[in-house]
């Protein structure tokens, strides 16, 4: 597989990506703000969110959905801040917050993906991805212990869930029913750190937030929105 960069990115660290119908919905690290962009990759409108050091986002059930990570290094704080970790609710137009939810683990998220009513959601401690229900207080439904570090973007395609673990700049299916590894893409010294992720027409989309922080994934300068392609 080979990372190609294909849109500009709009905004300077795009950690979370999910495309809904024909748009594109990018979460900025930077601002917490959704960027949303079309087919061509203009920009269509920012929304406006109370996440706290946004990563993952997704949209589902009528809504927008974001991974707030707690305390953020990019801007300064806000009277909406909690410092911890919190999968939002918003209004999908407005981005005001409908609900909140405690991650699984109480800590940081990465990743989260809309699934016909439910959510994949990665978690660290222990390093795993759980199938939540949203319906019911996130209720957790299914848990698949994952041994690579990072856990960042997911992306459902068929039977299972990429995740990209982008320390290691791998991405991994896992089986839905029994969480084995399936499939694996290996990234190389030249391409793009895989933060945010989505799928369509059965093509893989990535995020290039250009983060450094303690991981060190900034190497190449600039943020990337591109597809990987064979």
């Amino acid at each position: 597989m080979k990372a190609v960069s294909t849109f500009d990115s709009p905004c300077e660290m795009p950690n979370g990506l999910q495309w809904s119908g024909d748009e594109l919905f990018v979460m900025d690290q930077l601002t917490d703000n959704v960027l949303v962009i079309n087919e061509s990759g203009d920009l269509l409108r920012t929304i406006n969110t109370p996440t706290e050091n946004g990563s993952g986002v997704t949209v589902g059930g009528g809504y927008l959905w974001t991974a707030s990570n707690g305390q953020s290094v990019s801007r300064p704080p806000r009277s909406t801040d909690t410092h911890l970790g919190y999968i939002y609710k918003l209004d999908l137009e407005t981005g005001e917050a409908v609900d909140r939810y405690r991650t699984p683990d109480g800590g940081g998220i990465h990743g989260i993906e809309w699934d016909d009513g439910l959510m994949w959601v990665t978690a660290f401690a222990p390093k795993a991805i759980h199938l939540c229900d949203p319906a019911d207080d996130m209720r957790i439904l299914k848990t698949f212990p994952v041994s690579l570090e990072r856990l960042h973007g997911l992306a459902r395609d068929g039977d299972g869930v990429w995740c990209a673990h982008t320390t290691d700049n791998v991405i991994v299916k896992y089986n839905i029913e029994t969480g084995s590894e399936t499939d694996r893409i290996t990234m190389g010294p030249s391409d793009a750190f895989v933060h945010g992720m989505s799928i369509r027409n059965g093509e893989l989309w990535y995020a290039d937030a250009n983060f450094a922080g303690k991981h060190g994934t900034a190497t190449r300068g600039k943020p990337e929105i591109g597809r990987l392609v064979k």
